[in-house]
């Protein structure tokens, strides 16, 4: 079975059986055809080199086909450990920096495979509120329907702003989310030690220091690496599932449309201040905070649209 028949195979099933959990995964992510996609992908990808300074030509002048070979033996043999991610630090807009992860190739080669079997079956469960990440769905679309949700008459929004939403999220209720669906041991585990992966950093004179905050604090998701946007998605969803639970896209006449850890609530007409103050309460719950300088109410005037 190609790779893409395997992804459309996984989905259908996942579709169709929303309670299905799938428990024999593990053997597909080492596939000899699916580590040559995820190559391939990441090689298009291009990217920085992680802790080992290895980098696609050193890997091409020892050979693709063993060096595939050798990881593929590691994950079957169950001897794959994932090496430290390195962090560098990128200039925002706003002056300030951003902390990015860059995992080694050998990594992010064994994380690209496992999202080619894993986001077939989440894509299946993802709500249309979640537009980032996802196959045929962009920012462009998100905008598109804030502006028709504006139309129709919800036109008090809630801007919001999460702290820190990658680094935030606490690895017990993500790998449940996981769970849910997973029950082959083995993928879970590999997961588990990409969250728990310590942090290299080099400060200007060349000295490196090792941190190991996300397996200490039991939080946060390595922002950079390729399995991050799937695990990002699959915890908001947890968010969009909690406010249609709840009853409040009836009662507060309100659509979500959320971009990564972006995030907008649009209402019908005075709604919006029970809208932020039931956001708050949720994302308390899911254990993220609610960055309250950046978050806003914005009513826009009758008749504007």
């Amino acid at each position: 079975m190609s790779v893409q028949k395997l992804q459309m195979a996984l989905h259908a099933k996942a579709k169709t059986e929303s309670g299905y959990r799938f428990y024999a995964l593990y053997d597909k992510i080492y596939r000899e055809d699916i580590l040559a996609h995820a190559y391939a992908q990441c090689r298009s990808n291009k990217g920085a080199p992680g802790v080992d300074r290895q980098d696609f030509a050193d890997i091409e002048a020892y050979g693709v086909p063993q060096w595939l070979g050798e990881l593929a033996l590691a994950l079957r043999e169950e001897n794959y450990r994932p090496d430290s991610i390195r962090r560098v630090f990128i200039p925002k807009a706003n002056g300030k920096l951003r902390p990015l992860g860059i995992s080694t190739l050998r990594d992010r080669v064994c994380m690209t495979a496992a999202m080619l079997v894993l986001e077939p079956i989440f894509e299946a469960d993802l709500p249309p509120e979640q537009y980032a990440y996802r196959p045929g769905r962009n920012a462009q679309q998100a905008a598109i329907e804030v502006e028709e949700r504006l139309h129709r008459g919800q036109t008090d929004v809630v801007d919001a702003d999460l702290a820190d939403y990658f680094g935030s999220i606490p690895h017990p209720e993500l790998m449940l989310s996981l769970a849910r669906r997973i029950v082959d041991r083995r993928v879970l585990h590999l997961i588990k030690m990409w969250l728990e992966c310590a942090v290299e950093e080099t400060d200007r004179r060349g000295r490196k220091t090792r941190t190991t905050e996300a397996k200490d604090g039991r939080r946060g998701i390595p922002q950079g690496s390729p399995i991050s946007p799937l695990l990002s998605n699959l915890y908001m969803r947890r968010f969009v599932l909690a406010w249609k639970k709840l009853g409040l896209e009836q009662s507060l006449g309100s659509r979500i449309v959320t971009y990564a850890d972006d995030l907008v609530i649009l209402c019908k007409h005075g709604k919006a201040d029970e809208a932020l103050q039931r956001m708050r309460e949720i994302m308390g719950k899911l254990k993220l905070t609610v960055n309250e300088e950046k978050t806003r109410i914005c009513k826009v005037p009758e008749g504007t649209f």
